[in-house]
């Protein structure tokens, strides 16, 4: 059985991987082969290339590299043609992995799709059109289905990885310890969001409402996680402008999630993260007015964090561009120390968005679908 696997960032290296372990436990004799990082190569995937030379984000860097990530595609098509997979996975990174699809169809490869392109959120005509390329699409969030049902594709879902990522590794009580929360203080957590763009959008407001809960709640203390290309020295600066004490770390996030009362948070996976570990988030979102004005034009959703998205309702609180303000993130954030009741409340419904997620387990029950389609099979209908 040769299979061949095509993720081309971080993210889809870390699904890879997983995905790539536990087919070789279903299939050991399993070849595995493609495009993807240093975590599918050692999990037993052989690279034909490695995504680390190709990881470029916004418009401009992909058409300064667009040569090379023709050249790329062209390598993965010649590839297919001499090694002759059984099938072709596609994880995530849509803007190129449905070029490389077109390619697998034109060969006659088969192609199950792995996190498919969000067209629940944004050009749903993208579901019909990766319907005519995909035998099989799997997606991780329920929500994602209907769309691409209607579209004729085969999808299913049997759960979400965070499910299985998001684990603590300490007590709470050693958590405290090593993060150094003092009894008697009220620890919140500050996520930023990674992104440069992020940072200089929403990290101020951010600051200038955390002052604000310090000024009315004096036993407040603040901690920011620091993750990988994040630029810690221009965060200290302007938490030192504005005039906020912030403890950095930069390990065990998931731990000392769960230790925290509540998190300022920009919108993105981290929000659900922090939903499983028990800890609600006031979402900010902010985008320059260009983006947002074309964002308003092309995304049509209700909420755009996870957990609302999961449950259909204003959970928890969403602040979008204006909104994006000292006076309302103080407002949201007095109800967990002022209102009885709330913060118990927001933590039992996160409970339930976070078991729409699925049981644990996902990376076993995706890879068995991709042993089966490897072999011809079909993707059974139900969902988990």
């Amino acid at each position: 059985m040769k299979i061949m696997f095509s993720a081309g960032e971080a993210s889809g290296d870390l699904h890879g991987a997983r995905l790539a372990e536990s087919v070789k436990r279903i299939v050991p004799e399993a070849e595995l082969f493609g495009f993807g990082g240093t975590q599918m190569a050692s999990a037993g995937v052989r690279l034909v290339a490695d995504c680390a030379a190709y990881s470029v984000m916004g418009v401009w860097e992909v058409l300064m590299n667009l040569s090379r990530i023709l050249s790329l595609l062209d390598l993965l098509t010649e590839t297919m043609k001499r090694e002759k997979p059984d099938l072709l996975v596609l994880i995530d990174y849509p803007d190129f992995n449905w070029r490389l699809a077109k390619r697998a169809k034109t060969l006659g490869v088969r192609v199950l799709s792995y996190i498919p392109p969000s067209a629940w959120a944004w050009r749903k005509g993208r579901a019909k059109s990766c319907a005519k390329l995909a035998d099989e699409f799997i997606a991780i969030f329920p929500f994602e289905l209907p769309v691409y049902q209607a579209a004729g594709a085969n999808i299913s879902f049997v759960g979400n990885p965070l499910v299985d990522n998001v684990r603590p590794t300490m007590t709470a009580e050693e958590a405290r310890t090593f993060f150094g929360v003092k009894d008697g203080s009220y620890p919140i957590l500050l996520l930023p969001g990674s992104r440069v763009q992020e940072i200089s959008l929403v990290f101020p407001s951010m600051l200038e409402g955390a002052r604000r809960i310090a000024e009315e709640k004096p036993e407040a203390a603040f901690f920011l996680p620091v993750a990988q290309g994040m630029d810690q020295s221009r965060m200290e600066r302007m938490a030192a402008k504005a005039g906020v004490q912030i403890t950095f770390t930069r390990e065990h996030t998931y731990d000392l999630m769960g230790v925290m009362e509540f998190a300022l948070a920009t919108s993105g996976t981290v929000v659900m993260e922090a939903a499983l570990m028990g800890l609600p988030c006031i979402v900010l979102y902010r985008l320059s007015p260009v983006s947002y004005f074309i964002g308003k034009l092309l995304v049509h959703v209700k909420h755009f964090s996870l957990p609302n998205i999961l449950l259909d309702e204003m959970v928890q609180p969403e602040l979008l561009q204006d909104e994006v303000n000292p006076e309302r993130i103080l407002s949201e954030a007095r109800r967990f120390w002022a209102e009885p009741g709330h913060a118990e409340h927001v933590k039992a419904r996160l409970a339930e968005a976070c078991e729409r997620l699925g049981p644990p387990g996902s990376a076993v029950r995706v890879a068995q679908r991709i042993v089966d389609a490897a072999r011809g099979g079909k993707m059974a209908e139900e969902t988990a």
